[in-house]
């Protein structure tokens, strides 16, 4: 009898299964017909031309958009930056561009790319590609003729920074392939830096060749920087893993819809050394492929993590071709870390009333253990083990930096400086920053802040109230004052206007590796890392291991 029921359980949740995909597939075609015959309809009989490709991926981007920032329609146009973001490669000149007064200029050229060796610098604004004028022209505009096949030859005419004269460039495109590690060396005699940009194709290798160089010069100690790293493939994720831990060690696990999806991925090589302290800094721009290895590093006990909670992104993507050239990137799987959890922040599955996505609340997130028996949780990104304050610039820096007035002020230095004092180690002095503040002179760097928002409305509700003259004159009074306060501002915040003079001027000479390096003297997180490495009892102790 048992048996009996047992099938007749059997068959009637097959035959439930057969019937709701037999729904769901009725759905799915009757809703494709639906779409189908209105576009005909729209396009035959509205009253003006419709574009069919515009009208069509913004419809499909609506749709999509339901689902998780992730999930992505790639254009066959697309294609190629999307192959950036994975490969770290591309055809064209080697440098970064933006836009100033209404040109777009080179901000950054890439050492050892063709810009850079034709004398292109930061500064020079592009008026002409090809014998076209380009003077109206957006950045990514710019960019797309910019961009071509490696070798394939290519002439600019350029305004050039400071002196403001024309001059013409002719060169052959080349291929670029984007650093993943821009810059590592040593911080003192016995810990080694390494920053680490991106997790394109390669980043693995860059990672262990570094950190094998760092070693040959006397590391004893390393800092991994992951600040800002928005990740990207996970197979590199797992190399640069491996580079610390031991062969056959399970770094991630994605579970799915699809089992197919549902993959473990171990260390497979031999590590480059699975002893050597490790510092990895990390902040709220640090995700994906950066919380697989911060978070790994943190459940195996294997790293302190220094700096401030990362994004939180713990979903997998895969790309599926669709038509004419065009692609999908879309979320597969959720992934799960050694010690068991999985650090997704949104939960997008659940949408309150208005359609928001919302973090997965404290009272749901669960607690797991590391690999010597310390409690981390789900559900937020990695949480830090020694947690740092980011610091917040001052908003009169932000607006120097932002209008590039100090860009300008390192092409101008550049240029009256033929070579660089100390190097990567450049410092201004005061009577160099007393010039940069002597160029600014005349110039509108206007900026509001946030004393000056709230007593403007202040001043609104105080008019609407209409209360007496003598309150209009305190607060009018008080406007004085905090304008005059304003005027100091260039001074007060001198130390970080400087910080960042002084890496925007490494930068002229040494490009971005001298950019890092400057950096790095006035960094806090840095600091507090090479402390924590220099003691090898609160290093021990943080990660819970038994001397």
């Amino acid at each position: 009898m048992k048996k009996y029921i047992l099938i007749l359980l059997l068959f009637l949740v097959l035959t439930t299964r057969a019937n709701d995909d037999n729904n769901r597939y009725f759905e799915i075609a009757k809703n494709l017909e639906i779409f189908t015959t209105l576009y005909k309809e729209l396009n035959y009989n509205y009253v003006d031309e419709i574009d069919p490709n515009k009208i069509m991926t913004d419809g499909i981007n609506k749709m999509l958009e339901g689902l998780d920032p992730f999930t992505n329609y790639i254009t066959g146009a697309d294609i190629d930056e999307y192959r950036l973001q994975t490969t770290g490669k591309y055809g064209g000149i080697g440098a970064r561009i933006g836009r100033q007064d209404g040109l777009v200029m080179i901000t950054e050229p890439y050492e050892g790319y063709p810009a850079q060796k034709a004398g292109l610098q930061a500064g020079d604004k592009i008026i002409e590609i090809d014998g076209k004028s380009c003077k109206d022209y957006s950045p990514d505009e710019v960019s797309e003729l910019l961009k071509g096949e490696p070798n394939t030859p290519l002439s600019l005419k350029v305004i050039k920074a400071v002196t403001n004269k024309e001059a013409s460039y002719t060169f052959n495109r080349a291929e670029i392939k984007i650093k993943n590690v821009p810059y590592f060396g040593m911080l003192n005699n016995n810990i080694g830096y390494m920053k680490l940009e991106s997790f394109t194709e390669n980043a693995g290798k860059e990672v262990q060749d570094a950190l094998k160089d760092l070693k040959a010069q006397g590391a004893k100690g390393i800092v991994l920087d992951l600040r800002g790293n928005g990740g990207g493939l996970l197979n590199e994720a797992i190399t640069i893993c491996n580079t610390f831990v031991n062969k056959g060690i399970n770094i991630v696990s994605t579970k799915g819809k699809v089992t197919d999806y549902n993959v473990d991925y171990p260390t497979l090589a031999d590590p480059v050394d699975v002893n050597i302290p490790l510092v990895i800094l990390t902040d709220g721009g640090s995700a994906s492929a950066s919380e697989i290895v911060s978070g790994s590093m943190q459940d195996l006990d294997r790293g302190v993590i220094i700096g401030q909670n990362t994004y939180g992104k713990g979903l997998v993507q895969i790309t599926k071709p669709i038509a004419y050239k065009s692609q999908l990137k879309v979320t597969i799987s959720k992934y799960y870390i050694p010690s068991g959890r999985c650090i997704q922040r949104i939960d997008y599955s659940h949408r309150d009333d208005d359609g928001n996505a919302n973090a997965v609340p404290d009272s749901l997130r669960k607690s797991f253990k590391t690999k010597n028996g310390r409690i981390v949780k789900d559900g937020a990104g990695i949480e830090p083990d020694i947690k740092m304050e980011s610091h917040q610039w001052g908003i009169i820096t932000a607006t120097l930096f932002r209008d590039y007035f100090i860009f300008d002020y390192a092409n101008k230095y550049f240029v009256e400086h033929p070579t660089l004092r100390d190097g990567n180690k450049f410092k201004l002095t005061d009577a160099e920053y007393d010039d940069f503040v002597n160029a600014l002179k005349g110039k509108d760097y206007d900026y509001t802040t946030y004393s000056e928002d709230a007593l403007a409305e202040l001043k609104k509700d105080v008019q609407k109230d209409s209360v007496s003259a003598s309150v209009m004159s305190l607060i009018n009074d008080l406007e004085q004052k905090i304008k005059h306060d304003k005027e100091q501002d260039i001074y007060k915040y001198k130390n970080e206007i400087k910080q960042l003079l002084q890496q925007e001027i490494v930068s002229r000479y040494n490009y971005e590796a001298g950019r890092i390096e400057n950096a790095l003297q006035s960094d806090e997180e840095v600091k507090k890392a090479v402390d924590i490495l220099s003691n090898t009892g609160e290093y021990h102790k943080i990660l819970g291991i038994n001397n």
